[in-house]
């Protein structure tokens, strides 16, 4: 009984240190738990407290012997035209906008933006209305 509480409450534990490190940004970062996962990434195994980055731009934390918790790292643009799309660079992580038809083009929306969608012209034109 003594271990099942002890690890009741690292668990819980893990999960306030997982909320803590995503930060409060205006965009909020999500971060998953897996009781499951084992701490190996590349062929590599990490010990309880030890962090690594994977391919997915997600910083993860070791919490063995109770799994592994990772969040994501870069922070995504809420407030874009929708004509446009996130992409983040696998390696770098570089989060950058670019055009929904032609991912090869940036989406650089100026002031001459008419398309209803974009956050920013929906707020102007309310406090205008």
């Amino acid at each position: 009984m003594k271990m099942e509480l002890a690890g009741v409450n690292f668990v819980l534990a893990a999960a306030g240190f997982l909320l803590w490190t995503s930060g409060g940004s205006a965009a909020p970062m999500e971060c998953h738990f897996n009781s499951r996962a084992l701490c190996v990434f590349e062929e590599r195994h990490y010990s309880l407290g030890e962090t690594w980055m994977d391919n997915a731009c997600m910083q993860c934390t070791c919490l063995h012997p109770v799994g592994v918790g990772c969040c994501e790292t870069v922070h995504r643009p809420v407030d874009f035209p929708a004509w446009c799309q996130v992409r983040v660079e696998p390696v770098t992580c570089k989060v950058s906008l670019v055009q929904t038809a032609d991912p090869r083009l940036p989406c650089s929306p100026g002031d001459d933006i008419q398309d209803p969608s974009h956050g920013s012209l929906q707020l102007q034109q309310q406090l205008e209305g």
